[in-house]
């Protein structure tokens, strides 16, 4: 009985953990470029009563055993990155990476971020920055009297001036490729940075031999929050929580009756 209030007790926080992720999935199912997560969960130390495979007689094993398990814990909760849909703006700046790969944003301590948020605009300077004014890297500055920008799939920035036909680059934007983007360690605003996990980024055009996706300009990849899903895993994870608790006071009623033999 013991066992059981533990192992319930476990169960009930993670569930409760369950619902924290569905919370913050369901917060951000408008974010631009947001990605979900899963929660995932391990089962805990088990108890060897009897070890499978011990010896039941000089040629003869156990079949099963007879393990009793301690609850379970939360492992995890992995990034999902299948592409959300995507929404016409109109802006000019709006990007978005049709297949894989990651904006490249250069935060104010000089370190390299990576966003799939691709809602970007000028600063003072003509810079093309995110909401938060960090710059894309590598920097491509837009000048003052430009009246059309236009951005190629394979990342090419381009502009017109006044009195000119032709057409005057600005510079190219290249995207960063993961081996594993579920490793790596999201630091909110959309930005992510790498870690042992992810691994190192691999830097090219979009479009280009490294697998990385196009750019489509004046279109927003949305999250890709399904929040019919996340209503059913809110519903499956409330049904488990309770169900723990009725463990609990199944095992407190057990106590009381014990305690009650001697009365």
């Amino acid at each position: 009985m013991i066992r059981a209030l533990y192992s319930a007790a476990s169960g009930m926080a993670a569930q409760q953990m369950n619902v924290d992720n569905i919370a913050h999935n369901l917060a951000n199912s408008s974010t631009v470029g947001y990605k979900a997560r899963r929660a995932q969960f391990q089962d805990l130390l088990y108890q060897d009563v009897v070890t499978p495979g011990a010896s039941a007689g000089q040629q003869t094993v156990v079949p099963t055993g007879l393990q009793l398990g301690l609850g379970t814990r939360a492992a995890s909760n992995e990034i999902i990155f299948t592409q959300g849909n995507v929404l016409a703006t109109s802006n000019p700046l709006d990007l978005t990476i049709q297949g894989k790969g990651f904006f490249q944003v250069r935060l104010a301590n000089g370190e390299i971020a990576y966003t799939r948020a691709g809602s970007f605009h000028l600063d003072r300077d003509g810079n093309i920055v995110t909401a938060d004014g960090d710059p894309l890297e590598p920097q491509i500055t837009i000048p003052p009297d430009a009246q059309e920008i236009h951005i190629a799939a394979d990342g090419t920035v381009s502009y017109t001036q006044p009195g000119q036909t032709a057409a005057q680059m600005a510079g190219q934007i290249q995207l960063a490729l993961f081996q594993n983007p579920a490793g790596l360690n999201g630091i909110g605003r959309n930005l992510f940075l790498p870690t042992d996990a992810s691994g190192d980024p691999t830097i090219g055009t979009p479009g280009g031999q490294e697998g990385l996706g196009t750019l489509l300009q004046g279109f927003l990849e949305q999250s890709n929050v399904s929040v019919v899903e996340e209503f059913i895993n809110l519903i499956v994870s409330q049904r488990a929580y309770e169900a723990n608790s009725k463990v609990v006071k199944a095992a407190d009623d057990m106590y009381q009756q014990v305690n009650n033999l001697t009365r």
